[in-house]
């Protein structure tokens, strides 16, 4: 009673100064309050539980695939090995990570300029394990309505345990993503030992809590908090926005004037939209807004709004889409499907799909030629270059060779750049599967050749060849030096 009251005597009393301070500060509070959203069925949450399943087979599944008789996609940090399927990459395949994060990047700026949020309502972590959360909460206590009545219930047995209940659900599934987190840096099945064997390291015991309680905190109690305040890209997403991108738009041309009203009667006689004001739109939200405001950065373009829309509206005998997929330019010019996808044609999406496709292309050409082993080369710093039998002049190098195939392979070490320039002795090596080897190795420079090229450090070459059987392709390396001769 005394807030209303408060509110009632705020209302009436003139404006003073600090009004548009308090007034924001009370809007940020009644931004913290809990939202509860309400279940919602149609297409679009149908195709988000698509991609719930979609992504949640892949994280927890991928660690206990196996491949060659390892695990499929393990990145081992300790011994600087990347295995992904077929693939082994060391720290120098540095390129991939890059070329991964340009493809990601340019892609998020191509859907983003085409259709609005579709990573964050569809795909985006928070969203996912934001609509898994909801759903267990949903099955301890219900639907929106039977959630509010029971936390505005005092403490009984029932809300205990149905409170306790979703705690602890939410605590195994943490627990678990955490454990499938580290599962991808320490193979899964010695993880898993580990576990039982009550063995963990002390890293892998912090990151499987650490993800496990950010997991928690972020989809169990955060949830939109996470997407209006602490993601960034709420807040720049409407630079990557025009007049053409695909919005969950309100028809406020055909919604308004809202107001209730009963299914048999006539609302142009009426003088009515098609809106019937029951707020359900809000309801169903996951961040609690209005749709029928405009676009707001809040909003995660889940689509929840246009399902339940669609649904009163079959309810009603009026046509959908009174909350719809649509753009500026098209409410206001009333343009066709068909002129929005012409539409959609624009420079910039043309931009980003011509830079998306080019280091797409360049990316898996890269990878379908890249050379299966790695080498390094570093000089001897301890002896740069000495005098031995007959006046030969002798630089010493360690060279490491990286097998990046799943199979023994056998190499041919040789040196060129200089005339009569030779190993001391030849050098055939082999290095086991995803293997690292490090050798010693000596080149030769004949005296003559050392007069005639004077004194100082000379560019040469080192060749890598590996044997290759006759199913396979030859390869090679070469990797840049310099040989040094003394004044």
């Amino acid at each position: 009673m005394s807030s209303s009251s408060d509110t009632a005597s705020n209302a009436s009393s003139p404006a003073l100064p600090g009004d548009d301070a308090a007034r924001e500060m009370v809007s940020l509070y009644q931004a913290q309050k809990k939202i509860y959203p309400k279940a919602v069925s149609g297409w679009f949450i149908r195709w988000r539980w698509a991609l719930v399943w979609f992504t949640q087979l892949l994280f927890y599944g991928l660690p206990w695939l196996e491949w060659n008789a390892r695990q499929a996609v393990l990145f081992d940090l300790g011994a600087r090995r990347f295995y992904i399927f077929g693939l082994v990459l060391y720290p120098q395949d540095f390129i991939y990570l890059t070329a991964l994060l340009l493809i990601s990047a340019y892609a998020l700026f191509l859907f983003t300029a085409v259709a609005g949020r579709l990573w964050c309502g569809y795909a985006c972590p928070q969203t996912v394990y934001t609509e898994i959360f909801m759903w267990i909460e949903r099955k301890f206590e219900g639907d929106r309505a039977a959630r509010m009545k029971l936390d505005a219930a005092p403490w009984s047995l029932d809300k205990l345990g149905r409170k306790g209940g979703k705690q602890l659900a939410w605590i195994a599934l943490a627990v678990w993503t955490g454990f499938t987190f580290v599962g991808y840096f320490t193979p899964v099945k010695v993880l898993g030992a580990e576990v039982l064997a009550l063995g963990l390291g002390p890293w892998e015991l912090f990151w499987v809590l650490f993800y496990g309680f950010a997991t928690y905190l972020f989809a169990g109690h955060m949830r939109e908090q996470v997407c209006k305040y602490m993601c960034p890209y709420a807040r720049f997403q409407s630079a990557m926005f025009d007049k053409d991108t695909l919005i969950i738009s309100y028809d406020a041309e055909r919604g308004e004037p809202r107001g209730s009203r009963g299914r048999k009667i006539d609302i142009k006689a009426a003088g009515l939209g098609s809106c019937i004001d029951c707020n359900l739109c809000v309801h169903v939200c996951p961040t609690g807004i209005d749709i029928r405001n405009g676009l707001q950065y809040e909003c995660i373009g889940c689509a929840a709004c246009i399902d339940v829309c669609n649904g009163v509206m079959d309810k009603m005998g009026y046509p959908r889409g009174l909350v719809r997929y649509d753009t500026q330019n098209g409410l206001s010019e009333h343009l066709s499907r068909a002129q929005l996808i012409r539409r959609m044609f624009r420079p910039r999406v043309l931009i980003y799909s011509s830079i998306l496709v080019l280091i797409c292309v360049a990316l898996f050409w890269h990878m379908l030629t890249r050379t299966p082993f790695k080498v390094d080369v570093v000089r001897d710093r301890a002896s740069l270059a000495r005098l031995v039998d007959d006046g030969y002049i002798e630089n010493v190098y360690r060279l490491q060779v990286m097998n990046a195939t799943e199979q023994t392979q056998s190499y041919t070490v040789t040196a060129e750049g200089l005339q009569g320039l030779a190993l001391a002795q030849p050098l055939h090596m082999s290095v086991g599967p995803a293997e690292a080897r490090w050798v010693s190795v000596a080149l030769r420079l004949p005296p003559q050749t050392a007069q005639s090229a004077g004194g100082g450090a000379h560019e040469i070459h080192f060749r890598i060849v590996r044997d290759a059987s006759a199913s396979e392709v030859p390869s090679q390396l070469v990797e840049k030096s310099t040989f040094v001769v003394p004044r």
